[in-house]
């Protein structure tokens, strides 16, 4: 079977084994298939030698977290995001992967009005108490959405203007992360139009789930909506996708777009010095980096620079920026392997003593904060800094590596 994998990008593998320690998913199971060079040679197998896609095959590309993180250890510079991608999406084509029940999961990303509806109908449900902890929402959903409006000083002289995406799933559920950002970036003298629905969905779920087209089609639409201005992201996964458009569209339009893409932390640690100096908040903040922001952007460091100023201590984790298995829907579709991972990530938050996880990405303050992690978007603490009010109450203390149980093996095989 074509894979329609590009024959050179799939060669750049020497199946030297070096992404193994850098997988979640081989380091949870030891199992080979479960390894970026496992499922390259399947990749190699299937498209060259024609072998059958039996279960095992699909499970082994299914199970993957595209997390991205064997990239950055990887010494032949193998791809294996874009790899993983395009087996994904010739595989969805014909039916093996994505169910339909996903497909229209995904459906109302791009409609804004059904978000807000569902969100508000979630909302009571929780307050029944009848939504799965498998979900992972956020507790205590609002039961309505004060809007965004842009800043006051949008296209003055004095001001520097940028597009604030707000996206779909953050906008409803983490709405007030976008309003912190505004206000840190104002404090900045940056002028901000926060998308709304202008630009309701970036396709990086799509992308995931190896709908193409689908992911294509809302990359176009949102690089019609935002001409022009810088465009700062307080969600990694977002950001990653849309810096992503010149591969995804093939197009130097699509490359140029990119180009205007920023993760808000990699924006500001340029300006940190026009933020006003006020005294730090009186907390230890682990920094947890997530996927798409250290592994894929390769900005994560900005996170560190932006924060410092701002509380008392920054603590780092020892386990090298490994997956928390939070993976966009991962923790969804692939819950048993997700929670493995994230306990290994909540070991190690459990071996420093943190106030606050600070994390950059909904899906990883979410995965975290469903197993009383007290997870907070960096924007959110540089805000109540520099406003002096009060943090969000939080859900409970790190868990300690004592608490929950790990599945090593650790085998490099």
């Amino acid at each position: 079977m074509d894979l329609h994998i590009d024959p050179d990008e799939l060669n750049t593998c020497v199946q030297c084994g070096l992404c193994l320690p850098s997988c979640p998913t081989f380091r949870v199971t030891g199992d080979e298939s479960r390894s970026p060079r496992g499922r390259i040679a399947l990749m190699r197998e299937v498209q060259n030698n024609d072998a059958p896609l039996t279960p095992e095959v699909l499970e082994a590309f299914d199970t993957c977290v595209q997390c991205r993180g064997c990239e950055p250890a990887c010494p032949s510079g193998v791809p294996y995001g874009h790899l993983m991608e395009r087996t994904r999406e010739t595989l969805a084509e014909q039916g093996s992967l994505t169910p339909v029940w996903q497909r229209l999961a995904l459906k109302p990303l791009n409609q804004p009005k059904l978000l807000r509806a569902g969100t508000t109908a979630l909302a009571v449900a929780q307050r029944l108490r009848i939504v799965p902890d498998r979900l992972g929402a956020p507790a205590d959903l609002p039961l309505r959405q004060t809007r965004l409006e842009p800043s006051a000083t949008v296209d003055t002289p004095d001001h520097e203007t940028v597009f604030l995406f707000t996206g779909c799933i953050m906008d409803v559920w983490q709405r007030e992360v976008h309003a912190a950002a505004q206000r840190v970036l104002e404090a900045a003298g940056i002028a901000v139009i926060p998308t709304n629905d202008l630009a309701p969905c970036c396709g990086a779920l799509h992308t995931h789930a190896g709908l193409g087209d689908d992911a294509r089609s809302r990359a176009s639409q949102l690089m019609r909506a935002l001409p022009d201005r810088p465009i700062l992201v307080d969600s990694a996964g977002c950001g990653a996708a849309m810096k992503d458009y010149g591969h995804l569209l093939a197009s130097e339009e699509a490359r140029s777009f990119s180009a205007r893409v920023f993760d808000i932390q990699e924006w500001l640690a340029t300006r940190v010095d026009r933020l006003p100096r006020v005294e730090p908040l009186a907390v230890k903040v682990a920094v947890q980096d997530p996927c798409h922001l250290r592994h894929v952007q390769r900005v994560h460091e900005a996170t560190r620079v932006v924060l410092a100023p701002f509380v008392a201590e920054l603590l780092e984790l020892d386990d090298d920026g490994l997956c928390c298995g939070a993976g966009g829907a991962y923790s969804v579709l692939q819950p048993q392997l997700a929670g493995q991972i994230r306990d290994r990530k909540v070991a190690s938050i459990g071996r420093v003593d943190a106030d606050w996880v600070a994390s950059a990405n909904p899906g990883c303050s979410m995965h975290l904060g469903s197993v009383g992690v007290p997870t907070i978007h960096p924007m959110q603490l540089i805000d109540a800094a520099l406003h002096h009010t009060a943090l969000p109450e939080r859900p409970g203390r790190p868990l300690r590596g004592a608490e929950r149980t790990a599945s090593p093996p650790e085998s490099t095989r």
